[in-house]
């Protein structure tokens, strides 16, 4: 993924937050909680479907009717593997404060609560001082350390990683016509092997002189610095990067690597 903007001092310095916050050692006081949204559609069966039996698979007709759409809420602590995934009706600025809300309840002891997100323009304090009032809503936006994201680079924030597990593992690519059937779908979450979840002890993201290095090496051979996901233009730093996900998620969320060792993923196309 290639984003075709000039890395300003803005970018550089949004970048580097971040990615200290990450390699920052735990500390339950200070907790470090992502998020992330995505839109969902809506879809109800025209036809009853049928159901499979022997000698014949499910089927389901192609036609279906569309019910409007809903929003996934993909928030996480990924240092202990929390999740708060939950959906809402719509992706409005009082959703967005409703959601904080949730946050600040579970960790009423952490001031403050590291929070990252992107640029979105309801992902501001105003939110909050319209939906609780100014008194209220600046009270909560206090007890948040903010960290953006730059503006063409959410790829930082770990929690975008949720909203597709969820989509995959919990919605399916089944039909759900109301938001009353997908909301208790998201809530439970990724699947999880039966047993203790394992603990992160490091960000899933290159860490800061990984970053600079690659911008200095652009420098020095006469190129123009480029936003990729990648910290890098070689198939090498692709499939680093893709191993570094593919560990994330088996570390936080218990996605199995399908029997890949690291190895094969660097031999990976």
């Amino acid at each position: 993924m290639w984003c075709l903007v000039d890395l300003d001092a803005a970018y550089l310095t949004n970048r580097e937050d971040v990615l200290a916050l990450y390699e920052r050692a735990y500390w339950e006081k200070e907790p470090v909680v992502c998020l992330d949204e995505k839109p969902v559609s809506l879809h109800a069966e025209v036809r009853t479907p049928r159901p499979a039996r022997p000698g014949h698979v499910a089927k389901r007709d192609t036609d279906y009717r569309c019910c409007g759409t809903a929003n996934i809420f993909g928030v996480v602590e990924p240092k202990v593997g929390r999740h708060f995934t939950c959906a809402t009706p719509d992706r409005t600025s009082a959703a967005f404060a409703r959601m904080i809300d949730t946050i600040m309840a579970a960790y009423p002891a952490a001031r403050p609560i590291h929070w990252v997100m992107d640029n979105l323009n309801t992902h501001r304090e105003k939110a909050l001082t319209d939906h609780y009032g100014l008194e209220e809503g600046h009270r909560l936006w206090q007890r948040l350390t903010v960290h953006y994201t730059p503006k063409h680079g959410s790829w930082l924030n770990q929690a975008e990683i949720e909203p597709s597990l969820v989509s995959r593992q919990c919605l399916g690519t089944r039909r759900i016509d109301a938001l009353g059937r997908c909301a208790p779908k998201c809530a439970r979450g990724p699947v999880v092997p039966t047993g203790e979840r394992p603990r992160s002890t490091g960000a899933s993201h290159a860490r800061t002189p990984d970053a600079r290095s690659d911008i200095q090496s652009q420098f020095l051979n006469g190129q123009r610095p480029r936003c990729n996901s990648n910290f890098g233009s070689t198939p090498r730093r692709v499939r680093w990067h893709r191993r570094r996900i593919v560990n994330f998620a088996a570390t936080v969320f218990g996605i199995p690597r399908k029997g890949w060792s690291n190895a094969e993923w660097c031999r990976k196309p």
